[in-house]
């Protein structure tokens, strides 16, 4: 891959400086059977990785259709590199990756024809680029698209988003249907493509998938965009689930009092907590203790979104049933 400079970072952030790649300002778009988006404004600067959340329904994928001019806001506006997609749509398409979440692909082909075609419109690169691509996720690539299982068809799409050295990435659910070693290689490829300068707009409903590779998150519920923060500050104050098992009777008053324990129920030898934030404190309290056994999970995007911003009954299977056909 030909290599970038780096874009300048401002200081004391990690967050790019200059003119952002992305611009939504007020963009709205509502379907008749409902759904959409409501007044979104995000900005996503040269080199950052902007990882869009939500739980199914909430316009995610609507969300970077409207970028990609596949759709027509009802009112806002939308820029990609300061153009508009959809008078300048030739001229921002030649310099950005795209990866569907609901990947289509021509059935009778090869994985390498399906490749040769793409790359023969894009006008480069070469086969030996793609070929690494290919290599690195472990793709068959002479088998037709209609023997790959939904991980292989996966990678394709992935091989044709990143070749070429894209300026900006728009990925729909990227790892979906992957292995976790190929996940692993996924995100690797895009802390390369970062350091070449590419920016990346990924949108999921995985947290733990955009925190290792995101500088920035924005929340989307029902349409609206609730919150944009750092990755680091969004998980510190998250709620991990603990279980303490020990080989002595537990008493509750060791751990009600530490900070963040936000929910506690001891019997016996067992302790199940709600903790926020930091675990050293847990940690240290423990240190005095016979530990027969220790769990930590942390919570799912959801659990996570639903502590900040929502109540289980904002979020209905309506709406999760609309992401199929709006995102």
């Amino acid at each position: 891959m030909g290599a970038r400079s780096r874009p300048e970072v401002v200081a004391g952030t990690r967050r790019p400086a200059g003119q952002p790649v992305v611009e939504m300002q007020t963009v709205s778009k509502r379907y008749r059977k409902g759904g959409g988006i409501e007044d979104v404004t995000l900005e996503v600067g040269p080199g950052e990785v902007f990882g869009f959340l939500g739980p199914n329904g909430a316009g995610k994928t609507t969300t970077i259709r409207l970028l990609l001019d596949l759709i027509r806001p009802d009112r806002g506006t939308i820029r990609l590199f300061g153009l508009d997609p959809r008078r300048d749509g030739v001229a921002v398409r030649r310099r950005l990756g795209y990866l569907p979440g609901d990947l289509v692909l021509y059935d009778r082909l090869t994985a390498r024809e399906v490749l040769s075609h793409f790359a023969h419109l894009r006008r480069g690169p070469s086969w030996q680029a793609i070929a690494s691509l290919c290599e690195r996720f472990d793709l068959e690539v002479d088998r037709p698209i209609r023997s790959l299982s939904k991980g292989n068809r996966q990678k394709v799409g992935l091989v044709q988003a990143l070749m070429g050295t894209p300026e900006l990435l728009l990925l729909d659910e990227p790892t979906s249907g992957l292995d976790p070693i190929v996940q692993h290689e996924v995100h690797s490829s895009l802390r390369q493509l970062v350091l070449e300068g590419t920016t990346v707009f990924l949108s999921s409903h995985v947290l733990s998938e955009v925190e290792q590779v995101a500088d920035r998150v924005g929340m989307i519920r029902a349409g609206r965009v609730e919150a944009v923060e750092r990755v680091d500050e969004l998980r510190s104050r998250s709620v991990h689930l603990v279980e303490v098992r020990t080989a002595s009777p537990l008493d509750p008053a060791a751990f009600s009092a530490l900070p963040g324990v936000a929910k506690l129920d001891v019997v016996d030898h067992t302790a199940h907590l709600e903790i926020a934030g930091s675990l050293d404190p847990l940690i240290g309290e423990l240190a005095g203790m016979e530990v027969a056994d220790l769990s930590v999970r942390e919570p799912d995007l959801e659990e996570v979104f639903l502590s900040f911003y929502a109540s289980p009954s904002t979020i209905t299977p309506a709406g999760r049933e609309r992401e199929q056909d709006h995102g």
